[in-house]
């Protein structure tokens, strides 16, 4: 898979391709409105997801986004230093994936990334320890062999793998619940859920945030 990053900061375009590249994705990098359009244009069926800063040397990255990338349905986060609200709520509303405000955590942009892509190629397999999840056939495995979650095991483990590095609260968790089955449960239900979990899993991957939620560390 393919990220660009459309940035002018050396500090950040080297933090994030080595960050990017080590996650086992492709990196690429351009530095102005008018070089990002032509490797766009060159490269549209090949890019996966594009970073992309507002405030460009040459341009305006909401621009470029609108006349250059909408049209090619480029999952994209902007990532810049522009935080008041009208600018957020102007990025969403055009289409972007996501939004992220410098400064930064580089491991939060990461999870956010990790997961457009997931919701975007639905045949990647994630992996942490020895547990495997297919994105696109919905399966859990051990090495080869399957392991038999409920539907809602499998809805709920697959939260987690969506977010990873990232607490899944348990209000969203029993939002979700709601949502899936209808049924008003209480958190000592999903206490008893996750504990099902861990235990077909037989890996210990799920971290509970006592309080708070539950999530899935990626180790790579």
């Amino acid at each position: 898979m393919t990220v660009l990053l459309v940035e002018d900061n050396d500090t950040i375009i080297k933090g994030l391709s080595y960050a990017i590249e080590k996650k086992g994705y492709e990196f690429k990098f351009r530095t102005s409105f008018k070089t990002a359009c032509t490797y766009i244009e060159d490269n549209k069926s090949g890019i996966d997801l594009i970073i992309l800063d507002i405030t460009l040397p040459d341009g305006n990255g909401f621009d470029l986004y609108e006349k250059h990338i909408k049209a090619h349905d480029i999952p994209t986060i902007f990532l810049t230093a522009e935080d008041d609200e009208e600018c957020i709520v102007r990025g969403l509303d055009i289409g972007a994936e996501d939004y992220v405000t410098k400064p930064f955590s580089t491991k939060e942009l990461l999870a956010r990334i990790n997961k457009i892509l997931l919701r975007h190629k639905k045949t990647d397999k994630v992996t942490v320890k020895d547990i495997t999840f297919d994105m696109d056939k919905m399966t859990v495995s051990r090495g080869d062999d399957i392991i038999e979650l409920s539907p809602l095991e499998l809805k709920l483990l697959n939260l987690l793998f969506l977010d990873l590095n990232k607490v899944v609260t348990r209000n969203v968790i029993l939002d979700k619940i709601w949502e899936w089955t209808g049924n008003d449960v209480d958190d000592h239900t999903v206490t008893v859920y996750f504990k099902r979990i861990r235990e077909k899993l037989g890996t210990d991957i799920i971290t509970t945030v006592k309080g708070v939620g539950y999530r899935i560390d990626d180790e790579k």
